[in-house]
């Protein structure tokens, strides 16, 4: 009995070690963004209660029985004064869930809530739900807008088939879920972002249309659409506003990012942007920015991307990724910046809001052909000889 017991306090004394771990501002930068040190999310921060049997009589060697294989993708909010994340918890078993974690400071501490979230289902139940960006509406709930997957009936001797949608949730304190209907749509639906306001009187979505689960064929981008009602939200109307390009970063696909926060100079985008490569695929994130009276209407599109993978980052279950579906502005100004690394673990990253309004409004745009890019570098050369 004794030794079980000094087991499981050494199981303790390094959980809360890693949770309270200092997590220091790295001051290497571009001047755009600052990372940090260390991972703030990962699978060792879950409770040891979700994954090992602590009863001596019924687990006696003291063996995890359900393990956690990553944490990633995670929305975020501040509430109360409360730094929160949902994030994707995938067990091992491959299947994700959604589970509360929370921060005093937003960078480090982070520490899960003691049960995973429990998801009202709609329709057919899900395999699996993965990927919940947080909106807080001016109708005054909380929104969850998040991918649904289901197996795709239409092909069942392919049993990697599968059909995305996306399932809305709203809540007033992330404790209590009311589900609503899935978005109904003419294509399949993943990356599917509310925005913070109404428009016109009518919600607003950011989508990513696609013809299929993985690729995304004869979608052309980031899509925008209104609807009347959330309750019963189908998409009529929509038209494509962050269009992908041969030869850039977003050349397979891309997708919103979290909802975009609200500047006087416009709306701030983040991003993702995908390519093929010998790898696989590479997946970044950029910023664009839309006008403050009509939010489907780009203003501004640095070219490249703002962050990529670097260091460990890249190593994970799917490597070559960053995914952010994330982020807090702070009354001060300053912008925190949640970001999955090769879908695995989730990071940091800190910069404010006036810069990133300068970062979108100062940066060239992809000027798509190497001439173009060479042609910007020489007339900053020459901007800077004739300091």
């Amino acid at each position: 009995m004794k030794r079980f017991e000094e087991k499981v306090g050494l199981l303790r004394k390094s959980h809360e070690e890693l949770i309270a771990r200092p997590n220091p501002r790295v001051e290497e930068s571009n001047g755009v963004f600052w990372r940090y040190r260390y991972p703030v999310l990962t699978a060792a921060h879950t409770p040891l209660e979700w994954r090992y049997d602590l009863s001596q009589q019924s687990n006696p060697l003291l063996m995890e029985r359900i393990g956690i294989n990553a944490v990633f993708n995670a929305g975020a909010i501040k509430l109360d004064g409360r730094y929160l994340m949902v994030a994707r918890v995938e067990g091992v078993d491959r299947k994700s869930f959604f589970a509360v974690a929370e921060s005093a400071n937003g960078i480090d501490g982070w520490r899960f809530w003691d049960y995973p979230v429990t998801l009202p289902e709609w329709g057919e139940p899900a395999t699996n739900v993965y990927d919940m960006r947080l909106t807080r509406h001016e109708d005054g709930w909380i929104y969850g807008v998040f991918c649904v997957e289901r197996k795709d009936h239409t092909a069942e001797s392919d049993l990697s088939a599968a059909t995305a949608s996306a399932g809305i949730v709203r809540t007033h304190d992330l404790l209590t879920w009311e589900r609503l209907p899935d978005l109904r749509s003419g294509s399949q639906q993943r990356n599917v972002v509310l925005h913070p306001e109404f428009v016109d009187g009518k919600y607003a979505f950011y989508t990513r249309p696609a013809d299929g689960f993985i690729d995304t064929g004869s979608g052309g981008g980031i899509g925008w659409a209104l609807v009347d009602d959330i309750a019963d939200a189908e998409i009529r109307d929509e038209k494509i506003i962050n269009v992908r390009r041969y030869h850039t970063i977003k050349e397979t696909k891309n997708g919103e990012g979290p909802h975009p926060i609200k500047t006087p100079r416009g709306w701030l985008h983040l991003a993702h942007g995908v390519r093929n490569c010998a790898w696989g695929l590479r997946y970044v994130l950029y910023m664009y920015m839309t006008a403050l009276d009509d939010p489907s209407r780009v203003i501004a599109e640095p070219g490249g991307y703002f962050l990529a993978p670097q260091g460990d980052e890249f190593v994970g279950d799917v490597g070559n990724v960053v995914f952010s579906n994330g982020w807090i502005a702070d009354d001060d100004g300053r912008v925190l910046i949640y970001y999955a690394s090769s879908d695995t673990r989730m990071h940091v990253a800190e910069s404010s809001v006036e810069r990133l309004v300068d970062y979108c409004l100062s940066t060239p745009e992809d000027g798509l052909t190497t001439g173009a890019s060479v042609s910007r570098i020489v007339a900053l050369i020459d901007k800077n000889r004739g300091l």
